[in-house]
């Protein structure tokens, strides 16, 4: 802890230069005994559902029990060739758990990574543990950024101030005291200390916000919806189109009940659009383990979809833009300072902060603590909302007054047309940090500080811009996806930054301070503004808030303590590696490399997944229209069902199930847009309704053309035939734009129907055998017919929805 005065639980003054103050912790032998009385933090930090999670989400599916009731009845009333969509129930059910798996260990080897590890005192000693191996009792020490993992009571505080808002709603950091409760899921905002562990494990309040701020899940999606709203009603359709079905065969058509049982699971099978869930899962699945790659934890599934879909990137500049690092170049003493009176307050504001931000950390770098001169009497820690920190100090030679100093920023320190504004403008105008070293005329922790200030020195620092940040901004921009860069920096100094990255708008940057309160008004000049300065914590939340509410999918990214109210009202926070304990938590990326040229990787896989996902649904829904349309034909009609199961399990695993597999993880760029069921249905309904209409016609004929013995098959061949003819061009729509591999993909979709055509016990397992001349080619007809149709309907319904 700190090298200067404390006070311990007791509020007793603990001697300066006490390396871990007046409380040892927990001894050796006392941690020992607590963990074998179980009173460990033993609540599982998890990226990823269980093993036993993913077999039964994948086994315990709504479209399994059905099909699966649908397979034991064929398996009473026989043939087993017409049971072949049982196999694809298993398939689909091995992939789907396989793909998981693989995503899981992805996921926890890099959850390992991420995982904070909190400070904890025992024996005099303070080192990082797992959160898992804190026990009652232990004493966790805390600094700025810091979040608490389990409840207690503050032994020691040094300017403690712990924001509550996440638990609480109070936007106001609590200034915490010796004998103040800690609760768990708060995150240290300013200053330094330590509290006794009173509740561990599923007892603490954390045990709840732990598992679901980090664990896998397939939480609301859009995607997810729609697909699971479209589910809905093809289940609710099959009730009554399944009882006019058996009605038709059995009573009307005089089949008996074995017969019309197979002709009825025939035309319910193909409504089950079962490869659909399958194919997303595995989509995301596959992303979650592309992104791993790049050092990237997506903490929730569908973030992946949801950065795809954001149109506006809130970025902090430190960190993200520039790296964390700083340089000091100059020291400029004012007023007559002396170089060596100015270095000498520096050394000691140095030696007066354990935990350093990185501005700090530049200065002590630069001027590292010699142990001579100045000593600490008082401190206020560094906060976002202040924008400075401070210490009273004794005489350079260790007893005496020396002062309260400030160090922080000049333009809110010094009133406006102060002289020495001038000079910190013109250095934060090149793109240059500039802290203001100054003396205060008021107590440290008076209400009124700073007070009146006199400047001393301005320290100027250099920041590192990100080799990749300029090529990140560029991938942006061309994506169309807004930039707005938020920080608490001098307005200048960010804008400089910005325009060094061509950042558009940089040049016009926005001081928050003149932000209205208003918050239509606060939307409309966030919405047009690009770079905005001296950005408080709460004002980084009601920006996120303005964007959203005119209707802005808004990612956030940031590192510090800062960032993460801002991150928790994003659509999408995304943190760094190197960040605060805080800012991971809440956030659902979590860039491990600290790299954030990572995230065009990211919006790219989620474009992919979206992309792939809407393309792949066109066909399965395709295939339930035209389902949906043929079993109601058969039955106003009152004709046999043209199909058995086999028929349509052949054809949806050439046209639908092996094409979508491919194209679901297929690269793609698309942009991602709104209102997913919407755009399916505008587009598998008119192809569904044109390939059905076109099965049915061809089937009729055939009806005409063929009787007598073995009518049966050569009228399901023909109908057969005109379908996947239809289904092909269909997916020869969906495929587009063509790649060689998917012009290969079609035509080797295509050679397997052949093959089948032409193989007499393919043709005898199948029940396919084309006669004669005339009903082969009345299909073919019929079905270039129905593909011109398809054709026409695609291109209108695209026409309408550019």
């Amino acid at each position: 802890m700190n090298d200067h005065a404390r006070t311990d639980a007791t509020g007793t003054a603990v001697p300066a230069g006490t390396p871990t103050g007046r409380h040892p912790g927990l001894s050796g032998a006392e941690v020992a005994r607590r963990v074998a009385r179980g009173e460990v933090n033993d609540v599982p930090v998890r990226s990823s559902r269980s093993v036993a999670q993913i077999v039964r989400a994948n086994v315990l599916t709504r479209f399994n029990a059905i099909l699966g009731v649908l397979f034991a009845a064929i398996v009473v009333v026989g043939p087993l060739q017409d049971g072949l969509f049982g196999v694809v129930i298993l398939a689909n059910t091995l992939i789907g758990i396989v793909q998981e798996l693989r995503a899981k260990r992805t996921l926890d080897g890099l959850a390992v990574i991420g995982e904070s590890r909190p400070v904890v005192r025992r024996d005099a000693v303070a080192a990082p543990v797992a959160t898992g191996a804190i026990v009652l009792g232990d004493l966790v020490e805390l600094g700025t950024g810091d979040k608490c993992v389990v409840d207690g009571e503050v032994a020691e505080a040094d300017g403690l101030e712990i924001d509550e808002s996440l638990l609480t709603g109070e936007p106001d950091p609590v200034l915490k005291r010796p004998g103040d409760p800690v609760m768990s899921g708060s995150f240290v905002v300013a200053g330094t200390g330590a509290f006794t562990a009173t509740k561990v494990g599923r007892h603490a309040y954390a045990a709840q916000l732990a598992e679901e701020a980090s664990r896998f899940t397939l939480v609301h999606s859009e995607l997810r919806s729609g697909v699971s709203q479209i589910l809905k009603y093809v289940t609710w359709m099959m009730i009554p189109v399944a009882v006019g079905l058996v009605i038709t065969q059995l009573i009307v058509e005089g089949n008996d009940w074995r017969e019309a049982v197979r002709r009825m699971i025939g035309g319910i099978v193909p409504m089950v659009p079962e490869g659909l869930v399958l194919l997303m899962s595995i989509a995301f699945a596959v992303g979650v383990v592309r992104l791993g790659r790049h050092q990237c934890l997506v903490q929730e599934l569908p973030a992946i979809e949801g950065l795809a879909r954001v149109g506006t990137v809130c970025l902090d500049k430190t960190g993200t833009l520039t790296e964390g690092r700083m340089d000091v170049t100059e020291l400029r003493t004012l007023q007559g300072t002396a170089e060596a009176d100015a270095v000498a307050v520096l050394r000691a504001l140095g030696a007066a902060d354990p935990r350093p931000n990185a501005s700090l950390r530049a200065v002590i770098d630069a001027y590292p603590p010699d142990g001579t001169g100045h000593r600490v009497r008082q401190t206020v820690p560094f906060s976002s909302a202040r924008k400075y920190s401070g210490a009273r100090l004794t005489g350079p030679d260790g007893t005496g007054d020396g002062g309260s100093w400030l160090l922080g920023a000049p333009d809110v320190l010094l009133p406006a047309g102060h002289p020495a504004l001038a000079a910190a403008d013109e250095r934060g105008a090149r793109g240059l940090r500039v802290l203001l070293l100054a003396r205060t005329d008021r107590p440290l922790a008076d209400p009124g500080a700073p007070g009146t200030v006199t400047p001393a020195a301005l320290v100027v620092l250099e920041q590192r811009l990100r080799p990749d940040a300029g090529h990140t901004l560029r991938y942006f921009e061309q994506q169309d996806v807004a930039v707005k860069v938020v920080s608490g920096d001098n307005a200048a100094s960010v804008g400089a930054v910005a325009a060094t990255l061509s950042l558009p708008g940089a040049e016009r940057p926005v001081d928050a301070r003149t932000l209205p309160q208003d918050p239509a008004a606060l939307a409309e000049v966030v919405e047009h503004g690009t770079v905005f300065g001296r950005v408080t914590p709460q004002q980084k939340r009601d920006m996120v808030g303005a964007l959203r509410s005119r209707g802005h999918n808004v990612a956030m990214t940031g590192d510090g303590v800062n960032d993460v109210l801002a991150l928790k009202d994003a659509d999408i926070g995304v943190a760094m590696g190197s960040g605060s304990e805080a800012t991971r938590a809440v956030a659902q990326i979590v860039l491990l490399d600290n790299s954030f040229a990572t995230l065009p990787a990211v919006v790219a896989e989620g474009r992919r997944v979206i992309g792939n996902i809407t393309r792949v649904s066109n066909l399965f829904l395709t295939k339930t229209v035209y389902s949906v349309l043929l079993a109601l034909l058969v039955v106003i009609w009152r004709v046999p069902y043209p199909f058995l199961p086999r028929h349509l399990t052949l054809l949806s695993t050439l046209t639908i199930g092996i094409p979508a597999f491919f194209l679901a993880l297929a690269p793609n760029n698309e942009r991602a847009r709104p209102h997913f069921v919407r755009r399916v249905m505008r587009f598998s309904g008119p192809l569904g309704v044109v390939a059905g209409t076109a099965t049915f016609v061809s089937y009729l004929v055939s009806l005409r053309l063929y009787s007598g013995a073995g009518s049966r098959d050569a009228q399901t061949s023909a109908a057969t035939l005109t379908l996947f003819l239809v289904s092909m061009w269909v997916l020869a729509i969906i495929a587009r734009p063509y790649t060689w591999w998917r012009i290969a993909l079609v035509l080797a979709m295509g050679g397997c129907f052949a093959v089948v055509l032409v193989t007499p016990a393919l043709q005898v397992f199948f029940a396919l055998r084309l006669v004669g001349t005339a009903g082969p080619w009345t299909a073919v007809a019929i079905a270039v017919a129905g593909s011109a149709g398809c054709e026409a309907a695609w291109q209108w319904v695209g026409r309408r929805t550019a």
